[in-house]
């Protein structure tokens, strides 16, 4: 009998600290269990993240010697730094005597305001390297030590060159046992005041994040749990705990990154606009090529060198409290049921609301008294939220967590609706409203930024309120949407299954084909040093010519997937399923191209041009063995070739889908399918740079390999 193995993802909210139980064949979830969230513990959320595991594993009789992977988000990081519970870090800063008067006022960093009335103040120190050495180094570190800082950050001028000056530095502050950061570990990009800026940041909170790895890693390892302990990043991939202890500051939104990751491998959603939808707020963001959009995090308004997700947080969610004044709507939320301490009406007793009557409560004494409560005649107050709304109109079907007793929802309604003075629906309806009028402008936004097509823009709901608000947002905006299976504990499940990551940047004018070989195997290296395995590593290049930043991310599992299917979708059902997606019949659809492990699907539609034309649109959709769309575009070109021509062939389909419009001239975007990988050139508008990219993933190629070049011209914005 094979021997079961299980994963197990954490995720540790600002309410709920979650766990499931995920069997890692299968991915089906075996078990889950939630505790309180322990900010309050003297052993912080550690406690809460041990308390899970335990039961989770105890409930579920599995033995913790099958865990193969375990992970958790976090929000300490975040917590620590919005609520200024951060250690004083002092700065050493370093250069040549020809660079150090530039030098000395860059790696001063000022102020950085964590909170209203919390700041992180750094201490300063600058030394010439002509006269750095061992004794001059812990000199400028005992003499920060004595001004009470805590944590020591080195930054040199060009460490991302050579860093034995900040290495100089650390040897000082180990001797006597000062935390240290250096520049170089956390980037690679020059621009000494945001990398000696973000090493503050990262600094700052390094004692507390290792104190609880420390606390937490002991209890998983006294538990018997013998795998890798491995952390969420702020940027949707793991990083194992030793890294962590290097760099915490990474960890940064790992909240949000849950739930997106939770889409990609659980859902396997390749573009969309997803919504986590918690009970006070929502966090909207956008999935692109089956990766989650990434910017760089701000602090008190600084630019770091930190990655996160491109999240946009919003005041209303699934318990968002409704506001009522001279008997008008005039909002939904940002107060929530949880903050009034106010059970949702849509889960109580429908017979509690006979007699009902509205009340109006401030939830925290300094706000407006307009919030509605409804006083059931069993004494209790009770909320009106989106979640009873979307039941009284039927948008939060059986099944779905947001799911409740929809005569107790309407009962509930008929005392707010006779103060608005109009129907029970009418007054839902006017609560989803208001609550999505925040939402669209949103939609709409990401949808510009990211250039997304509209047939393209799914909206994915997830957490525990995704039913009380996506299928009203998506009705309205004529979009289509899905809702997570296991929405209310996707973040959980999205950490078990995330993958590791790593990412390396560099700043290199005019990248060569060798430049970017080596800055591919730097990221391959660095995340097989994380803990993946090196058989399913992938590596996606992105070159920024107008920064002239090369980003290598490289991303692959802790340990190979358990099993390979032993079925895979056939020609026929690869077609349904891109055709499905199109939004077509299966006989208008067609296999253009495709490789060993992955058909694509190109389908024909005509629809209306202008007022009295029409014209044939041709979408496309790569779909691999498991039947997951990897690719998905409103329309585009396709063909293939043997690897043996593909650089050729690459150069003409560019330039036959590149388009000149005056002065101006638009690229295509453009992917390149190798096997099972797809190779995503969208970022570049270089052919030298498209062909530099595409030699590295034809290296060791078969002359008879078959690759698919997909084109979508005019898709810049």
């Amino acid at each position: 009998m094979e021997q079961k193995a299980y994963r197990i993802g954490i995720d540790v909210g600002g309410t709920f600290t979650k766990a499931v139980l995920i069997d890692n064949a299968t991915h089906d979830v075996v078990g889950r269990y939630s505790v309180l969230t322990t900010h309050a513990d003297e052993r912080g959320v550690a406690k809460g993240v041990v308390e899970v595991f335990r039961n989770v594993l105890d409930r579920s009789g599995v033995d913790p010697k099958d865990v193969i992977f375990l992970a958790h988000s976090t929000t300490q990081a975040t917590n620590a730094l919005l609520e200024g519970d951060v250690a004083p870090v002092g700065v050493i800063g370093m250069a040549g005597r020809v660079e150090s008067l530039l030098a000395r006022s860059q790696s001063r960093i000022g102020d950085i305001e964590l909170a209203p009335g919390r700041h992180l103040r750094p201490g300063h120190r600058f030394i010439t390297t002509e006269t750095l050495d061992e004794g001059s180094a812990r000199a400028a570190v005992e003499e920060l030590r004595g001004e009470g800082m805590k944590v020591v950050v080195a930054t040199s001028a060009f460490s991302v060159d050579d860093n034995s000056a900040e290495e100089t530095v650390r040897r000082a502050a180990n001797d006597i046992d000062i935390p240290v950061t250096c520049g170089h570990e956390i980037s690679k990009l020059y621009g000494l005041t945001i990398r000696t800026r973000t090493a503050v940041i990262n600094a700052s909170i390094l004692p507390k994040m290792i104190d609880t790895a420390e606390m937490t890693e002991a209890s998983v390892r006294e538990a018997g749990i013998q795998a890798p302990l491995m952390i969420m990043r702020g940027d949707g991939g793991v990083m194992d705990i030793n890294e962590m202890r290097r760099r915490p500051a990474m960890t940064m939104l790992s909240g949000p990154a849950a739930s997106v990751a939770g889409a990609l491998m659980h859902l396997r959603v390749s573009d969309g606009i997803y919504f986590e939808v918690g009970g006070t707020s929502t966090n909207i963001g956008v999935i692109r090529n089956g990766k989650p959009t990434v910017k760089y995090a701000r602090v008190g308004g600084h630019e770091t060198y930190v990655s996160s997700l491109d999240v946009r947080v919003i005041g209303i969610a699934g318990g968002s409290l409704v506001r009522v004044k001279d008997g008008k709507l005039v909002d939904v939320g940002p107060r929530s049921a949880h903050i009034a301490g106010l059970p949702y009406s849509a889960f109580a007793d429908p017979a509690v609301f006979a007699g009902a009557t509205v009340e109006y409560v401030k939830p925290h004494a300094d706000d407006p008294d307009d919030y509605v409560a409804i006083k059931g005649n069993d004494g209790e107050r009770y909320a009106i939220t989106n979640t009873c709304a979307a039941n009284v109109l039927g948008y939060a079907k059986p099944g779905l967590h947001a799911h409740g007793n929809v005569e107790a929802a309407k009962a509930a309604m008929a005392p707010l609706a006779a103060a608005l003075g109009c129907s029970v629906e009418d007054a839902a309806r006017q609560i989803l409203d208001k609550a999505t009028s925040k939402a669209v402008p949103i939609v709409e936004q990401l949808i510009a930024e990211y250039g997304l097509d509209r047939d393209q823009a799914v909206l994915v709901g997830e957490g525990g309120g995704a039913g009380a608000l996506i299928p009203f947002t998506a009705e309205r905006m004529g979009l289509q949407h899905t809702i997570s299976r296991d929405a209310e504990v996707i973040s959980s499940i999205g950490v078990a299954l995330a993958l590791v990551r790593e990412v390396v940047e560099r700043v290199i004018p005019n990248p060569q084909p060798e430049d970017l070989k080596a800055i591919k195997r730097e990221a391959f290296d660095a995340v097989v040093r994380l803990g993946a395995a090196a058989e399913n590593v992938e590596v996606t290049i992105e070159v920024n010519p107008h920064t002239q930043r090369v980003r290598a991310t490289a991303m692959g599992a802790s340990e190979m997937r358990a099993k390979t299917r032993t079925t895979v979708v056939s020609e026929a059902e690869a077609i349904a399923i891109g055709a499905r997606s199109m939004g077509i019949e299966p006989s208008a659809a067609e296999v253009a191209a495709a490789t060993d492990r992955m058909r694509v699907i190109q389908g024909t539609v005509k629809e209306k041009h202008l007022k009295f034309f029409t014209r044939m649109r041709h979408p496309i959709r790569a779909v691999d063995l498991e039947g997951v769309i990897r690719v998905q575009r409103a329309d585009g070109k396709v063909t293939s070739v043997h690897a043996r021509n593909g650089l050729e062939v690459l150069k003409r389909f560019w330039e036959d889908s590149t388009i000149y419009n005056g002065d101006s001239v638009i690229v295509p975007d453009m992917f390149i399918v190798v096997g099972a990988h797809v190779v995503d050139l969208t970022g570049i508008v270089s052919l030298d740079q498209a062909m530099a990219v595409a030699r590295t993933e034809f290296e060791g190629l078969g002359p008879d390999v078959t690759v698919v070049f997909i084109a979508v011209p005019g898709a810049r914005r």
